[in-house]
């Protein structure tokens, strides 16, 4: 097992999402997850029933502590419901976490519909975590959020995209799956570093007729987080967590009556 992977997340009581997904697909990618768990859910398939936060001192005290003992290779979050915890995780983040690429998964709407992030706290998401990612990982409805464009088409994924990365994060994945069609388009826009050519690139594969996609995107940004604290590149990062999340959804066990959740552990091995 290699590379650290501290998920700073919320809890999933029926296990498709969030900290359960996120560990899952952590450690069939070879890494190791440790957590910092920032609320409890009481969910399953068909969607949220109710949300117990964590005071934002006691979040703060999971990631001090993993941070000063195990250490993170990456670090990922998910759902940080309010201003107060993303400003927690974000002090916390430059004073013991800098050395470790930042995945930002925006989590705001659950798939069911339920809110997991204060309004007012889009703009402490923007502002404090977005300048600090290495990436970005919205899905359509979170970058219209954060953006306040409609996107209804590729060229608009694209033109968001770069809006995003103009807020700071030194790339940006947009994943496509809203938009209708039987081909889902990701959009991966990169800022320029010195030494390295930023620019954009388009990931394209067939949709699944699946109703398997409760946590597909906590699952996604974690793999990716893997992959980084591994060492990949961004590009191979994304190219094999797209894999495993696809073989993930073919694989589905069936189970609930709503989104229901994927396998996982569809391989025993590392994932090639």
């Amino acid at each position: 097992m290699n590379g650290r992977v501290l998920i700073v997340a919320g809890s999933d009581s029926g296990g498709g999402a969030g900290i359960q997904a996120d560990l899952k697909a952590v450690t069939a990618l070879d890494a190791y997850g440790a957590t910092a768990i920032t609320a409890l859910t009481a969910q399953n398939t068909r969607g949220v029933a109710a949300v117990l936060p964590v005071p934002p001192d006691f979040i703060r005290r999971q990631m001090e502590l993993v941070l000063d003992d195990i250490g993170a290779d990456a670090i990922k979050t998910g759902m940080l419901h309010s201003a107060e915890v993303i400003e927690e995780v974000a002090r916390v983040y430059d004073r013991l976490g800098r050395g470790a690429p930042l995945v930002v998964d925006p989590v705001m709407v659950a798939k069911g519909g339920a809110r997991l992030l204060q309004p007012d706290a889009e703009g402490a998401l923007r502002d404090r975590l977005l300048p600090r990612a290495a990436l970005l990982t919205p899905n359509i409805p979170e970058a219209e959020a954060l953006t306040g464009a409609v996107i209804d088409s590729v060229d608009a994924m694209r033109r968001a995209a770069a809006r995003l990365l103009s807020m700071g994060p030194r790339a940006v994945l947009l994943k496509g799956g809203h938009l209708p069609g039987a081909t889902v388009v990701d959009v991966l826009c990169v800022a320029p570093e010195p030494g390295a050519q930023g620019g954009e690139r388009l990931f394209e594969d067939a949709r699944i007729e699946t109703r398997a996609t409760h946590g597909t995107g906590c699952t996604l940004a974690s793999a990716i987080a893997a992959g980084l604290a591994q060492g990949l590149a961004l590009t191979p990062a994304i190219a094999r967590a797209r894999r495993y999340l696809r073989e993930a959804m073919r694989a589905a066990p069936g189970l609930g009556h709503g989104h229901g959740p994927l396998n996982h552990a569809h391989t025993a091995r590392p994932f090639p």
